[in-house]
């Protein structure tokens, strides 16, 4: 899909499509007035009728409206307020995008710049509409004989005020973009069966993307593991036949080169079966999606490094499965971390954990300036949260305001949570340095509490991303979530 930008009066712009937003109490904008004028009062003689009825986000589609050079107008109702929220402007441009998809157009035109938004400036409006038209476009890759149905949309411009485009709304345009992209990588990923999208899978997909974006890619084996101490991650790799992988994917853009990183750790669990606690069959197959955290740093470093971010960025995926082979760890086994602190195993099925403390661990060695992981690690969070806000856990504050502040700005949102030492309680185990679980009550926050055992000497933030990061059901499917939030983070960096 292109995109670009017009600064030219409605009348002249040439597109299958004209996109215009229209209140409900009908009151136009000057320069839809003046547009009106021009195609003989179509729009006013429509709204007269009531055609375009009462509610945000009705549609009507004009066609071959004399006076002007698009072949359709579409008029959208932009409700009874003076401006619209972030929610309802989304609401608009989906149900733009919506309508044209079930008549086959190819390329719109949105008048932006029509739009009174409240406390959001244009190149937000322009971000958010290339997101969203992103989305549309996108197609989960069946493995089918049948052909995909793909979606019209070619083209889509945004028709704003003065003679040229400013750089800075051409900018956020490209910008968007990018993050558009790894959106969809994370959305692939994600969603590819677990008998295909294994960790061997993900080290290659690593290598593949650096050497199409230019990164710095290393993957250690199960033997150079061993060597590092890795006993917590290779716990919960060892009933798996398949191999486990630690992938590291490197992003120098800073303008000095020795500047500290920010690193972003994904939990990479390409299928989760539970172990030895083995889960319940309904819905086991959603735990191919238990490796969007790893989803979601692929995404974030392929943004990244299509934006060309001044920034030092280095993505760290630990890679393995959680089988219930006869090798497989028991509940009552003790593992020895990378950090030397060992873990009793209580549940085997509280494994995201087991593998983030070894690679927050080695996270370390490349002096971050921060670390972030991201995990769908506790099915605690989606009781918290819902399915609309990720669970955020920092040990700096500044760095849990920020990300907070990135997903309120983009509505890939995150929700900060305590780490009281109060909560470490539960974690405490009469024949190891802690047990990997503690009771029911709070069980987000004793995950979270639990990594935060191994990253004391590093301003830290933790993700829990179980209730985003993919719908179940008839919408199943994976979000992208939360690449937009981090890609914004990583912005105001």
């Amino acid at each position: 899909m292109e995109f670009s930008i017009k600064a030219q009066s409605l009348d002249k712009i040439v597109t299958d499509a004209l996109i215009l937003a229209i209140p409900a109490n009908h009151q136009l904008t000057p320069e839809i007035k003046q547009l009106d004028g021009l195609c003989a009062q179509a729009i006013s003689q429509l709204l007269k009728k009531g055609d375009l009825g009462k509610n945000l986000g009705n549609t009507v589609v004009l066609h071959h409206v004399t006076g002007i050079k698009a072949q359709r107008l579409l008029l959208i109702n932009s409700g009874a307020k003076a401006s619209l929220n972030d929610s309802e402007y989304k609401q608009l441009i989906r149900s733009s995008l919506k309508t044209l998809e079930t008549l086959g157009v190819k390329n719109v035109a949105f008048a932006i710049n029509q739009i009174n938004l409240t406390n959001r400036d244009l190149n937000w409006a322009l971000e958010q509409a290339t997101l969203l038209a992103l989305e549309t476009q996108y197609r989960i890759k069946r493995i089918s004989k049948d052909k995909v149905n793909t979606s019209s949309l070619q083209n889509v411009s945004f028709v704003t005020k003065g003679k040229t485009p400013s750089t800075t709304l051409t900018k956020a345009v490209h910008q968007a973009q990018a993050v558009g992209h790894g959106i969809a990588l994370s959305k692939d990923l994600a969603n590819l069966p677990p008998n295909i999208c294994t960790p061997t899978y993900l080290a290659k997909e690593a290598q593949k993307l650096g050497k199409e974006w230019k990164l710095k890619v290393d993957v250690l084996e199960k033997s150079e593991m061993e060597k590092l101490g890795m006993g917590s991650l290779l716990a919960v790799a060892q009933g798996s036949r398949q191999a486990p992988k630690l992938i590291t994917m490197k992003y120098n853009g800073a303008a000095q080169k020795n500047e500290k990183p920010i690193v972003l750790v994904g939990k990479g669990i390409t299928f989760d079966t539970g172990g030895i606690s083995l889960k319940p069959a309904p819905e086991m197959d959603e735990m191919k999606f238990d490796m969007c955290g790893a989803a979601s740093v692929f995404g974030v470093m392929r943004a990244v490094a299509e934006m060309k971010l001044p920034i030092n960025l280095i993505g760290v995926v630990p890679t393995c499965e959680n089988m219930p082979d006869g090798n497989a760890t028991r509940p009552g086994d003790i593992v020895t971390s990378m950090s030397g602190q060992t873990i009793e195993i209580l549940n085997t099925d509280a494994e995201g954990r087991l593998i983030l403390c070894d690679a927050l661990t080695y996270a370390q060695r490349f002096e971050p300036k921060a670390i972030i992981d991201i995990a769908t690690l506790t099915g605690a969070c989606v009781i918290a949260l819902g399915n609309e806000a990720a669970g955020l856990f920092a040990n700096n504050e500044h760095l849990s305001n920020a990300l907070k502040q990135a997903g309120d700005i983009t509505g890939d949102r995150a929700w900060p949570m305590p780490l009281w030492e109060e909560y470490h309680e539960g974690l405490r185990s009469n024949f190891a340095d802690m047990a990997n679980v503690a009771g029911r009550a709070g069980g987000s926050i004793t995950a979270a509490c639990f990594l935060a055992k191994f990253t004391r000497d590093v301003t830290w933030a933790h993700l829990d991303i179980a209730g985003v990061a993919y719908r179940g059901g008839k919408e199943k499917g994976a979000t992208g979530r939360p690449v937009s939030l981090l890609c914004q983070f990583l912005k105001q960096q």
